[in-house]
């Protein structure tokens, strides 16, 4: 399995310090943002251990493919009401695609935003136009929009949302989806019948544009449209199905990242991880962290 979590990237070992975290929890994959994602402040690439980093994957046999970087809260390309929020969305996104190459990552996580004041087709007009102002200087650097969960004015709940923005861009072979499984459930689909669900996203976006998986139990019943994550395990979807969506064939080679709560304030990721390799669930260390 490519298991992997989101992990924090902090002074003084940045990224070395993200990749050491991962380790220490099992994981062969890493999520991370480059900075704070609730602001435009970032350190220098340069000074944030990069090749150090590069290196310790290399040694412990994890490819850069499986380090994924996720795009801040604060790039919000669904708002046509407020053209300052627009223009961040082109200008900090070209500066994220610009940090994700030059860590060498190979995928970008991005929520596709909300409409706010407006309505869903014009929210899904104007992230179409505003990811058409970006310019793409590096085309190892591969955008995926996240499925959500459709809650307040998000955009992007439905796979035909991201079907519609995906055709519609420019440059389309630089996109793909990134599949939240707490996030669909809340959407409403049934991931009890999993390969239904995969069936119906190939027919309309296309497994081929499938990169990332975010891993993650649900506090909500289907269709609640809430996005609440809960630990693997301990919500309505359940060790068992989410067992299965990560031994799935059809998705072996793609990295699936744990965005699971703290419990008792810290990181369960290790156990979290270890229960999924080994397919059996101990709830028990879990409430007992």
């Amino acid at each position: 399995m490519i298991l992997g979590c989101h992990v924090q990237m902090k002074a003084p070992l940045y990224v070395e310090g993200s990749v050491k975290e991962a380790l220490e929890y099992g994981a062969n994959a890493l999520m991370l943002y480059t900075g704070a994602p609730q602001n435009t402040r970032r350190k220098e690439i340069s000074e944030m251990h990069v090749e150090q980093a590069r290196d310790l994957m290399k040694e412990n046999g994890i490819p850069m493919e499986h380090m994924i970087v996720h795009a801040p809260y604060i790039i919000n390309p669904a708002n046509s009401v407020k053209p300052e929020v627009a223009e961040l969305a082109v200008e900090f996104l070209e500066k994220e695609i610009e940090r994700t190459h030059e860590i060498g990552a190979r995928y970008l996580v991005l929520h596709p935003g909300s409409f706010t004041t407006t309505d869903l087709e014009t929210g899904i007009s104007t992230i179409i136009s505003q990811l058409n102002k970006v310019s793409y200087r590096y085309d190892d650097v591969i955008i995926c929009l996240e499925t959500m969960a459709g809650k307040g004015s998000e955009v992007g709940f439905r796979f035909e949302h991201l079907a519609e923005i995906l055709e519609k861009l420019n440059h389309t072979e630089q996109y793909g989806v990134c599949f939240d499984t707490c996030h669909t459930n809340d959407a409403g689909y049934d991931l009890c019948a999993f390969d239904d669900v995969l069936d119906e996203f190939d027919r309309i976006i296309g497994l081929k544009k499938l990169h990332v998986v975010h891993l993650n139990d649900s506090k909500n019943s289907r269709g609640a449209r809430k996005d609440r994550h809960e630990n693997i395990g301990l919500g309505t979807l359940g060790f068992d199905l989410l067992h299965q969506i990560a031994c799935c064939p059809r998705l072996s080679n793609i990295p699936k990242i744990l965005e699971t709560p703290y419990i008792n304030k810290k990181p369960p990721y290790k156990y979290e991880i270890e229960m999924l390799r080994k397919g059996v669930f101990e709830k028990e260390i879990l409430l007992n962290m």
